[in-house]
């Protein structure tokens, strides 16, 4: 069974600036990308079955990132970390409203905001801000 991951997306202020971000810290569109977290998911064989790291931009969920793997990285402190090692296609998806949270939380894929279609892709994104508010009426 699988399993996904939401995670706040802190300083990054469009999926635009992620995308930025993205190319300037790794070299080249196949490298792998990583996040590193305090924690080690306790359901790490269901995230690698094809769980992906869902992340929320200014309230709103807005790309995914598959996941695969997870490495041990020991920091200059000596305190062992997790680090998530993604694909490094950001996938959009639907955009859904999710409140703010510290870490990260599992997510169910009955739960997950869908991919969006290439018709969907080509349409300009609402604004993260717009697209929340739309969500918390039952719009979006």
């Amino acid at each position: 069974m699988t399993i996904h991951l939401v995670k706040l997306c802190v300083g990054i202020d469009s999926l635009e600036h992620l995308e930025s971000y993205r190319a300037a810290h790794y070299p080249t569109p196949e490298t792998p990308t990583r996040h590193v977290t305090r924690m080690w998911p306790k359901r790490e064989a269901e995230l690698l079955d094809g769980g992906s790291l869902f992340w929320v931009i200014k309230g709103v969920m807005l790309a995914r990132q598959k996941v695969l793997r997870l490495d041990e990285v020991i920091g200059d402190d000596g305190i062992r970390r997790c680090a998530i090692i993604m694909d490094p296609e950001l996938i959009r998806i639907q955009p859904t409203p999710r409140r703010a949270f510290q870490g990260w939380r599992y997510l169910k894929p009955e739960d997950a905001p869908p991919d969006l279609t290439r018709s969907n892709k080509e349409e300009s994104p609402l604004p993260p801000e717009l697209a929340a508010a739309l969500g918390e009426i039952g719009i979006l």
